[in-house]
């Protein structure tokens, strides 16, 4: 069996002994059959950046067979503003690479994530999935290189107050049980995304956490495995809907929403990439970040201010990108500094063998350097359109290797500690802002829309659309008359409270 299937947790799978993306349709209809499977799903994203369902049940083989060959129709103006429901129905085919055993289904369940297709049989051109798809081959073709993305998925869980072992308010960074009351639910869903496909590298509690009117308030992260961007937009979205179910069967309230009270730790959504060719990461070169990296970086700083369109699409993302806190407001990038736009993490790349100093009986653990170097855009949370966003990276980093002056910006744009430090005042001064507004953001994007629309990526019905939702939210001074008045925030606060 290939390695790489030995303890993979997908019950498809594991039965197939295939990696996802050699499974065929035949193999589905074996794995159907032997194993009482008595339903099919699929799922898809619509304009509010969730999940949506559509059930079949499997009457014989040969509609089992029609369904997974032909998908079925529906109505594209019920899901995407931008069709018009004269003409709106739209086909939703199967993608069979990412199938999986639904995990809270009472009958026995195969789910897919599906892709929609216009009348002619061709890919929706407005589609997001289709849209970052898009993105990666233009970026493959232009830089013969391909955009590897992870996520960051940070969450609030609430639920009753017990009054045992309460955590330090705003110190929850790792905490264990008891002073954690959820790292059990974390791990439930943990398992049940891996089972679902999601590539996880781990999960912890974050900062956040205290308690208001009985009720106590946890913040949990799950963070993701870099892989080709367009399955780590397809890991995020399966992520974020067994979080909420998983939530709901147990009587707890989840919530994404990028600010939750005023003065405590709101939750982003950070996106990390890395530019692979073949096996090997090219973020570093001889230890040091490298010049093709500090391009792609370069590029997504460029264009920061429209992708807030993409990765922040309610007016209480702005309540988060405020200054002094660990969100970011000024367009910069630097090393390990969580002030700037874009941070460059640790990254592997010393020398020291940490394994064998930590182990003494073991002798030389490392081989081989671990190339796990990765960059991380920390402007965005969980209102996001997911594979808009990730996409929007993937164009502007595209441009920063088309650009003449790129490794001359990268010096511009670098801050070497904390932005808002008084040393940096000068500096401070010189950087651009990223928008304060939904609508700062819509007006960010419509000055850049070429840039996204170039190489026929993001469609103009698609900015339109984007543009004409962010605008409609009308909050251009909206942070600004509630400074001071939380009660009035909250009540926008809880309007957006399950937001994407």
């Amino acid at each position: 069996m290939d390695n790489t299937l030995n303890l993979n947790p997908n019950k498809v799978v594991q039965f197939l002994k295939k990696v996802p993306d050699q499974i065929r349709k035949t193999d589905l209809i074996r794995f159907v059959k032997e194993n009482g499977i008595r339903m099919i799903n699929f799922m898809y994203p619509a304009d509010d950046n969730r999940l949506k369902t559509l059930n079949f049940v499997i009457n014989s083989e040969e509609y089992l067979d029609s369904i997974l060959t032909y998908g079925e129709r529906v109505d594209g103006s019920s899901l995407f503003p931008f069709i018009e429901a004269g003409n709106s129905d739209l086909y939703v085919i199967p993608r069979y690479a990412t199938a999986f055993v639904d995990p809270f289904a009472e009958i026995p369940t195969l789910t897919m994530l599906a892709s929609f297709f216009n009348k002619e049989g061709l890919p929706l051109h407005s589609s997001p999935e289709y849209t970052l798809r898009k993105a990666c081959e233009s970026f493959h073709e232009v830089t013969g290189m391909d955009f590897y993305a992870m996520g960051e998925l940070e969450y609030y869980v609430i639920s009753e107050d017990t009054g045992l072992f309460h955590a330090n308010d705003q110190k929850g960074y790792h905490e264990s049980a008891p002073y954690a009351k959820f790292n059990d639910f974390r791990v439930e869903c943990m398992n049940l995304i891996a089972e679902s496909g999601g590539q996880i590298k781990y999960g912890h509690n974050e900062v956040g956490n205290f308690t208001i009117d009985g009720m106590i308030y946890e913040q949990n992260e799950i963070e993701f495995l870099p892989v080709p961007a367009q399955l780590a937009a397809d890991n995020l979205m399966i992520a974020k809907w067994i979080i909420r179910t998983l939530a709901a069967k147990k009587g707890y309230d989840v919530t994404f929403a990028p600010k939750i009270t005023a003065g405590k730790a709101g939750s982003g959504l950070h996106i990390h990439f890395k530019i692979m060719k073949g096996n090997r990461n090219m973020m570093t070169e001889n230890g040091v970040l490298s010049d093709i990296a500090k391009k792609a970086i370069v590029g997504i700083l460029e264009h920061a201010d429209a992708i807030t369109a993409m990765g922040n699409k309610v007016p209480t993302s702005y309540f988060r990108l405020v200054p002094h806190q660990e969100a970011p407001t000024s367009i910069c990038w630097g090393d390990r500094n969580r002030s700037v736009l874009v941070r460059v993490p640790l990254g592997w790349t010393g020398e020291n063998d940490m394994c064998s100093i930590a182990n003494p009986l073991e002798n030389d653990c490392i081989s081989t350097p671990p190339q796990k170097q990765t960059v991380e855009l920390r402007s965005a949370d969980c209102s996001a359109d997911i594979y808009q966003l990730i996409a929007a990276m993937v164009v502007a980093a595209r441009t920063g290797f088309e650009m003449e002056n790129a490794l001359d910006r990268a010096d511009d744009l670098y801050v070497s500690v904390n932005i808002h430090n008084d040393e940096n005042k000068e500096k401070l001064a010189q950087l651009k802002s990223l928008p304060d507004s939904c609508v700062a953001s819509a007006k960010a994007l419509a000055g850049q829309r070429e840039i996204f629309e170039e190489r026929g990526i993001f469609s103009p019905q698609l900015i339109d659309g984007i543009i004409a939702k962010l605008s409609s939210f009308n909050d251009g001074d909206l942070r600004e008359s509630l400074s001071g008045k939380p009660e009035e925030m909250m009540e926008i606060v809880r309007k957006y409270w399950h937001c994407g």
